[in-house]
């Protein structure tokens, strides 16, 4: 007789953020209509924290990416990454698209599970980075400031609505590319996994 190893199922949540419109079957959600990733601060944070969720608790979800406005420029400042696509890899990627950017076929072509994750002990937070592959890079967020600016970042969150200590947590969190911040506004990007494979030396 041969055994063979069963991976955990999905965790679902009590409800994933309800700013993205979605319908969840099973262990597989269906995004009602395309994400903003390259909108306005508040629906691109918010598509964000939806994605993340959805891979923190080890949910499929198909959706596509709405494209920008004729003319509209990419709130993005980063030359080597004119969509902002660079920071979201780890993200479940979009649904192939007729005519789609090159980035959003490369997020969907070199995505794997566990690209960054976080793991909470008591007092610190460590961050697994994996989306530089071959490089890899680990994070302790051991100071107080920054673990409370983790935690509010949680929501996407107006900048305003910080304070300002937290605020200068979130930008340097933003500088290791483990917040995002666009237009004012900000989100945490290391899902925290639910959801390990078998062996879990795969990530």
């Amino acid at each position: 007789m041969t055994t063979r190893p069963i991976a955990r199922p999905a965790t679902l949540p009590a409800a994933l953020p309800p700013t993205v419109a979605h319908r969840l079957t099973g262990t597989d959600v269906y995004v009602s209509e395309p994400l903003p990733l390259q909108g306005d601060g508040r629906t691109t944070t918010q598509a964000v924290q939806f994605l993340r969720e959805c891979l923190s608790h080890g949910l499929r979800v198909t959706y596509e990416v709405a494209r920008p406005a004729p003319g509209s420029e990419p709130p993005r400042c980063d030359p080597s990454d004119p969509y902002g696509l660079r920071s979201l890899r780890h993200l479940p990627p979009p649904a192939e698209q007729a005519e789609e950017a090159a980035e959003l076929t490369r997020w969907r072509t070199t995505h794997t599970y566990g690209m960054l994750y976080h793991r909470r002990g008591p007092g610190f937070v460590t961050v697994m980075d994996r989306r530089e592959r071959p490089a890899s890079a680990r994070f302790t967020l051991d100071h107080p400031d920054l673990l409370a600016a983790f935690d509010a970042l949680h929501d996407a969150t107006p900048l305003d609505a910080l304070t300002p200590v937290s605020r200068e947590a979130a930008e340097l969190l933003a500088g290791e590319r483990l917040a995002l911040i666009v237009d004012g506004w900000a989100v945490a990007l290391p899902p925290r996994l639910r959801r390990w494979p078998v062996p879990c030396t795969g990530i």
